[in-house]
């Protein structure tokens, strides 16, 4: 199958690199028109035009998601061309948050973590609904879909990570709330709670973190962006109409929701 999302269009933060790349890539190799978001904006032109070599439909826009106002001409942008039918809110700060007991943690870095991953992702939402609309309002459409990426240590408890956990839980409970609001508009809300993915995001956890997950899964060993994205095409495609306010972990067993 290779037209899961055909014609659809995407629209995935975080997706220069890592997760969000690979969710890009797989999306698009189903058809979709995907627009990747990042700050990273070298980083992002490079995977743009790897997909475009790929004969792809992929375009990209630099923003900051803790920027408001840069948020809102991102999606002023991506409305000209017209409306989107569904949105992956990968973008978080996951590098350099943990690794101190929570009586040691950076107050700075607490707000900070929040600032991008909390209420980036809200506001991200908020910019997009006017285009997930649009795509529900046109006779005959299906419903559109938001994919929130939370966390899987939001459900274990993760030491030594305090902000980021918080956050991921924060996202969780987003989820079930903006489907509650969302469900009228027949927008669909879901989240994934990956385990620990092996990307460069992840390269600063220590090893013994790694093992306790590769060694700790029902099914050991690493996992890899792949293992994540096809889940997030199922809850994108419209083989998950009927699917909302829904979280699942996506961690090799790690962890039983």
């Amino acid at each position: 199958m290779h037209d899961l999302l055909a014609a659809k269009r995407i629209v995935i933060t975080g997706a220069a690199r890592g997760l969000g790349f690979s969710f890009a890539q797989a999306a698009a190799r189903q058809g979709a028109n995907v627009i990747l978001c990042d700050i990273l904006g070298d980083r992002l032109q490079e995977s743009v035009e790897l997909l475009c070599r790929e004969g792809l439909n992929a375009e990209g826009l630099t923003f900051d998601i803790a920027n408001p106002d840069a948020i809102n001409q991102a999606f002023d942008t991506i409305g000209k061309k017209g409306s989107i039918d569904g949105l992956i809110n990968n973008a978080a700060l996951a590098t350099g948050v943990g690794g101190k007991p929570l009586d040691e943690y950076d107050l700075t870095l607490w707000d900070k973590v929040m600032t991008v991953n909390v209420r980036g992702t809200w506001l991200v939402t908020k910019a997009a609904l006017p285009l997930l609309k649009q795509c529900t309002s046109k006779q005959g459409s299906s419903t559109a879909k938001i994919v929130n990426i939370a966390s899987d240590t939001a459900l274990w408890g993760a030491p030594k990570l305090m902000a980021y956990v918080a956050s991921k839980g924060a996202i969780i409970s987003m989820t079930r709330s903006m489907a509650r609001e969302l469900g009228v508009h027949r927008i669909c809300v879901n989240a994934i709670a990956p385990g620990l993915t092996k990307v460069e995001a992840t390269e600063y956890v220590p090893v013994e973190r790694h093992q306790l997950y590769e060694n700790g899964r029902a099914l050991q060993g690493e996992q890899m962006p792949d293992d994540v994205t096809g889940t997030a095409l199922y809850l994108l495609s419209p083989m998950s109409d009927f699917v909302t306010g829904q979280l699942i972990p996506v961690n090799g067993g790690f962890i039983f929701n």
